[in-house]
């Protein structure tokens, strides 16, 4: 039996939460061999965000590279990434490498409020990282950043992923759990508009849901689905995490515990 395989390259959460972390445990329950490079070390945790180490960027690359010339992944998930260069160095390998399935979470704010990428960077992140992935799963307030516009209901949100589709070429997952009254999830890409309808669960425990999402997303993309099937599994996956309620204690949140839900869409293929 021969495993799909897919890459994260996003910063560390040191809690276990959110980040690679997050990305690894995911991966690995949706049934693929999960491999990092790490852009950052975080001292994090739940309530929020304490300090950040960046990677060097000719680090980075070394990581990046001895993953592709080893173990080719059949998906890439990038996460946090807080500098120009650092996207650069990316981007470049990516495109070097010919990699396929990207999907790009453009993280720029922690659920905890803390800014986690520079201003100059953001730029970069439109110039150079965002035209070559598959698909980018903003939520709200990313959404407008891409956008320039403000989204404050559903006809909004189409409005805006039209415009960030049409900016950068690729797929558009924008998710409304932020502001929005349910946690419908709205996919743009060339065959239109696909909304993923979900009932928001009663949980006040998010840390790492975005991580999350976007990981199931890469590993069902490695899996060989198309990628409504892969939003789909990956939404039914993070739901699970969030209805099992679990607690490891003060601060927890369900994506700590992600990685002990099981789905009907998990097996290896």
């Amino acid at each position: 039996m021969i495993m799909k395989t897919a890459l994260t390259i996003a910063g560390s959460d040191c809690s276990g939460g959110a980040g690679i972390q997050a990305d690894l445990k995911t991966m690995t329950m949706n049934g693929v061999y999960a491999m990092s490079a790490v852009t950052a070390l975080t001292a994090q945790n739940t309530t929020g965000v304490r300090a950040i180490l960046e990677s060097p960027p000719e680090f980075l690359q070394q990581q990046i590279d001895a993953v592709f010339e080893d173990i080719y992944p059949d998906a890439v998930k990038v996460g946090m990434v807080s500098s120009v260069s650092l996207i650069r160095v990316i981007a470049e390998r990516l495109r070097f490498y010919g990699a396929s399935n990207i999907v790009v979470d453009p993280v720029m704010v922690a659920t905890s409020g803390a800014k986690l990428i520079d201003d100059s960077a953001i730029e970069e992140l439109k110039t150079s990282l965002l035209p070559i992935a598959s698909v980018i799963t903003p939520n709200i307030p990313e959404a407008e950043v891409l956008s320039g516009m403000t989204i404050q209901g559903e006809e909004d949100m189409a409005a805006a992923a039209k415009v960030i589709y049409e900016s950068f070429g690729c797929a558009v997952l924008c998710k409304g759990g932020h502001s929005i009254s349910d946690a419908n999830d709205l996919l743009f890409n060339a065959d239109g508009c696909q909304w993923f309808r979900g009932k928001r669960i009663d949980n006040p425990n998010t840390h790492g849901t975005g991580c999350t999402l976007s990981s199931a997303i890469a590993a069902n993309l490695a899996k060989g689905e198309p990628l409504d099937k892969a939003v789909q599994y990956a939404k039914e996956y993070i739901s699970g995490a969030l209805a099992a309620q679990l607690d490891l204690g003060k601060g927890s949140g369900p994506m700590d515990h992600a990685f002990r839900i099981n789905s009907d869409h998990m097996e290896v293929k």
